[in-house]
């Protein structure tokens, strides 16, 4: 068992999330920045799916009840361990009173805790993934609160491993972002597209799990803004009549009837993901083609992201 001492601004339990009920209105959730859980789940000796937290901002204070693991991957938390300055992107083995905190963020937005055997609350739509504006799965649809008590499934002790320095990002101040272009790229003018991928744009703090929301230089539609609703995709990059881009994600409604200038590639998502509100970040235009290449790549790369811990 774990007891929540300090909640953090916005935690909440994920897994890989629930896919496939997007057309009821149900998004996927999951956590935002999929490469680090993934990281730390394989860290923590558990299969990439099992849920942990993703810690937005300012993370939890939290004590352990009982001998268990964890790792901690993602933006750059101070992590500490009764006070003690403790690493990220490492198995870490902790005995009962243990008292483990995370800080507020000095790079990037979102930090995941992964439990050796993950966190057990109820399925919900085969997910244990929480989607909070639809008070789904998770703990009871919630953030996490303070004196909340996480169960764990069991599991044997990991060994204690470390992530190859690869993976590890480096939470650019000013990241280059990979779209592919569309599907409504022809209802905006030439001038719109260049500055579109010519320009940078600041994420605003308005900004959620639902969409990223940025501020830059207008980008000008041809025929309008408005189209008739269609389908919504993971990355899809909106811009209404204001000419500003939203990039939605993985607690994105189902349809939008916004035209959609691009959409950014999946393997990148993580990295929009973990812009802080007040930076900024670019965009770059792809070929599909490349796209599939690099995305072959990154899911092979994954495949060999641990090693031995001194």
């Amino acid at each position: 068992m774990i007891r929540v001492l300090e909640p953090g601004a916005l935690t909440t339990v994920q897994d890989l999330g629930r896919p496939g009920h997007l057309r009821y209105g149900i998004p996927p959730s999951g956590p935002i920045d999929r490469q680090a859980f993934v990281v730390a789940n394989r860290l923590a000796g558990n299969a990439d799916d099992a849920a942990g937290l993703e810690c937005t901002v300012i993370g939890p204070r939290f004590v352990t009840e009982t001998p268990c693991a964890l790792a901690v991957t993602g933006a750059l938390m101070p992590l500490t361990v009764n006070g003690t300055e403790a690493p990220a992107w490492t198995t870490l083995l902790l005995k009962p009173g243990d008292v483990v905190k995370l800080g507020a963020a000095r790079g990037g937005v979102r930090a995941y805790v992964a439990f050796a055997g993950g966190i057990d609350v109820p399925s919900v739509l085969d997910s244990r993934s929480t989607y909070v504006r639809g008070r789904l799965g998770g703990l009871d649809g919630r953030a996490v609160r303070k004196d909340d008590r996480l169960a764990l499934f069991p599991a044997p002790r990991p060994t204690v491993r470390r992530a190859r320095a690869r993976v590890i990002p480096a939470l650019d101040d000013e990241p280059e972002i990979r779209v592919v272009m569309g599907p409504q790229a022809d209802r905006f003018t030439d001038d719109g597209l260049r500055t579109f991928l010519g320009s940078a744009y600041e994420m605003l703090p308005q900004s959620d799990r639902m969409g990223a929301r940025l501020r830059g230089p207008r980008i000008a539609h041809a025929r309008g803004h408005d189209i008739l609703s269609d389908g919504i995709a993971l990355g899809s990059i909106q811009v209404p009549g204001d000419g500003q881009p939203i990039a939605l994600l993985v607690d994105r409604q189902s349809t939008g009837g916004y035209t959609k200038v691009a959409t950014v590639c999946s393997f990148d998502i993580g990295r929009l993901g973990q812009v802080k509100p007040g930076h900024r970040l670019r965009f770059r235009a792809v070929e599909l083609s490349e796209a599939q290449h690099t995305l072959r790549e990154w899911r092979a790369a994954l495949d060999d992201v641990l090693e031995e811990a001194s």
